[in-house]
């Protein structure tokens, strides 16, 4: 199954849902980064919201999502943009899990901390909006988020199954949020629906497509509106570092110049490893020169 998201309305449009596969980018972020299972997971929901996310706002708008809750798998950091999306945390090797043997996402990942969202919505500023943590497992955090940052009633829901081979075998979500005019008896059908939801990881795992997860959670009370399809992208290059590291500054660049010949820069997001040879780093060191004459 390839990962989008699908939006619909329902309850007479006074609920809006998104529901999204990401099974493929989130394994891949797993295998760029060497995951392990806990952080595997941890990273995978963050990548799976954050994507769904991006799909609400117009193709050249940015998210920029950090969560730092001092636990051993370190911040997280990603970037998300139009249904494309790229991140990574600190520490990939962490494994912890419950005594039940499910993962513990939030000891990896702490709750002594917060959720910050960076928007650039093409305006004068980007604009910043912060949360505390209530748990470091993810989708509560967004919830909360959603609350009390931008005054929308949410429910998020998160999973990631990963396999004892470290792979990632299904990975999805939801966001589900309520909108005006939305009566009290919605909102309690909604509240007994998702205390008996089959988590929605296991439903991508059992074959479940974004429109069948809209289905079992609103039945057959809903108008689907557009999909869109997700993926992990990242959009560093060979120009980009090189811009880059010309920010060192003359003095710096001829000192790297001078005693290392070289500059190698590796990018977080994909690992890709860039190498820079003493005639770039003199071309740099000119092209500044030449810029504040």
């Amino acid at each position: 199954m390839k990962d989008y998201v699908q939006k619909a309305y329902c309850f007479n449009q006074t609920v809006r849902i998104y529901a999204a596969s990401t099974t493929n980018l989130v394994e891949k972020a797993r295998q760029l980064h060497g995951l392990w299972p806990t952080t595997a997971a941890a990273l995978g929901r963050t990548l799976t919201i954050s994507a769904i996310m991006s799909t609400m706002y117009k193709s050249n708008e940015h998210l920029t999502i950090r969560i730092d809750g001092g636990g051993p798998a370190g911040p997280i950091l990603v970037e998300a943009s139009n249904g494309k999306v790229k991140g990574y945390l600190s520490n990939p090797e962490v494994f912890l899990q419950y005594n039940n043997g499910k993962l513990n996402v939030g000891a990896a990942v702490g709750n002594n901390g917060y959720l910050n969202i960076t928007k650039n919505l093409n305006m004068r500023e980007p604009f910043t909006s912060t949360s505390e943590l209530v748990s470091g497992e993810i989708a509560e955090d967004f919830t909360y988020y959603f609350a009390t940052s931008e005054q929308i009633p949410s429910s998020v829901g998160l999973g990631v199954i990963v396999e004892p081979d470290n792979s990632v075998s299904a990975a999805g979500g939801f966001i589900i949020q309520v909108m005006p005019g939305c009566s009290e008896e919605t909102l309690n059908e909604l509240e007994n629906i998702l205390k008996n939801l089959k988590p929605c990881s296991q439903m991508i795992l059992d074959g479940y497509s974004p429109e069948d997860i809209i289905k079992e959670i609103v039945g057959s009370s809903y108008q689907l509106l557009e999909s869109k399809e997700l993926e992990y992208v990242c959009d560093c290059s060979f120009d980009r570092f090189y811009a880059g590291i010309k920010t060192l500054g003359v003095k710096e660049l001829t000192e790297i110049k001078d005693e290392d010949k070289k500059a190698e820069v590796t990018c977080h997001f994909c690992k890709k490893v860039y190498q820079y040879t003493e005639q770039d780093l003199e071309n740099m060191i000119n092209e500044i020169k030449e810029e504040s004459n």
